[in-house]
């Protein structure tokens, strides 16, 4: 199989939990692991190829870091699932609050910077198919998101020691410049997969005009996709489809299925996704296609990735 004779098919990948306060505000947001991979899982049979991790802890709902949280949510999908292909964040560690006025170099309340060692150690340790690597130091709402080019080095260095590939996320033009020179310097390999984040508060908004640019900007080899947040998302999901990207959807970006209406799960955002590419007469990759698209390895053996212990 070779990406050129899939020329009518879309990658679909599903974020399911995101890291922010969601849960308070849609109850389908997943919450602890049998959660999660329970969602990834129905995310998969609704035709999702690409289920995209973060964990929360399953007391308070709040992102987490926690390796053992990663593990099993890995294992219950294995367990069911051994094609659906795993995409762990690294973006857990990023976030920077200021201390008190008198004190604002010092890391206030909120704050979960963290070594690139740490942000990457469920991936060394699970070795996933692909992870995200978030090229950006932004303001994210109201908190700071920093990763500055040394630390991403390290963590690209890291993650391709694990096996895995960097899912290159970027939302601003400048950060895709910054990843041309990751790549030019050899830290990142081509061709290089990159996914167009928009409509985050203070990043690029979520406009056709915008996601066009930033298309423009990549490397000419780059494989691509996009996605908006909130009622952006199937707008955007719309014009990825068919400006030559993949496409994401899931509770992490968007908690609505349609105006006022709730979704009621991560299956039925992806469900949608679906109708919506069949009315552009294009169909949902499945996962070894999907691997063919992304230029992933085709699939190796059960034991070989995703398990335990495995890096």
């Amino acid at each position: 199989m070779s990406a050129t004779t899939l020329s009518g098919k879309t990658v679909i990948t599903c974020a399911l939990t995101g890291s922010f306060d969601t849960p308070s505000r849609n109850p389908a947001v997943p919450v602890s692991p049998q959660e999660i991979a329970r969602s990834a899982l129905e995310a998969a049979e609704a035709g999702a190829a690409v289920v995209h991790i973060h964990v929360r802890d399953p007391g308070t709902a709040k992102p987490s870091m926690d390796l053992a949280l990663y593990r099993e949510v890995v294992e219950r999908i294995r367990e069911r699932d051994e094609a659906v292909i795993l995409n762990l964040t690294t973006g857990a560690g990023g976030r920077f609050v200021p201390g008190p006025d008198e004190e604002p170099a010092r890391a206030g309340p909120g704050t979960s910077l963290a070594s690139p060692e740490a942000r990457t150690r469920h991936v060394t340790a699970l070795r996933p198919e692909i992870c995200t690597l978030d090229v950006a130091t932004m303001n994210f709402g109201e908190h700071a998101f920093l990763n500055t080019p040394g630390h991403l080095r390290e963590m690209a260095a890291r993650i391709r020691d694990a096996g895995a590939r960097p899912e290159i996320e970027v939302f601003d033009l400048g950060q895709i410049e910054l990843a041309k020179q990751l790549i030019a310097e050899g830290y990142l390999d081509r061709p290089p997969l990159f996914q167009i984040c928009l409509g985050i508060p203070w990043g690029a908004p979520a406009t056709p005009e915008t996601l066009l640019q930033m298309r423009d900007r990549l490397p000419p080899d780059a494989i691509w996709s996009a996605f908006g947040i909130s009622r952006a998302e199937f707008p955007i999901l719309a014009l990825a489809a068919t400006a030559g990207g993949h496409v994401r959807v899931g509770l992490e970006d968007n908690l609505y299925l349609s105006r006022g209406r709730l979704a009621p799960s991560n299956a039925a955002l992806v469900e949608k996704a679906v109708a919506l590419l069949a009315l552009l007469d294009r169909a949902p990759a499945t996962p070894d296609e999907a691997r063919a698209l992304l230029g992933l390895p085709s699939r190796e053996a059960p034991a070989d990735r995703g398990r335990a212990g495995g890096g």
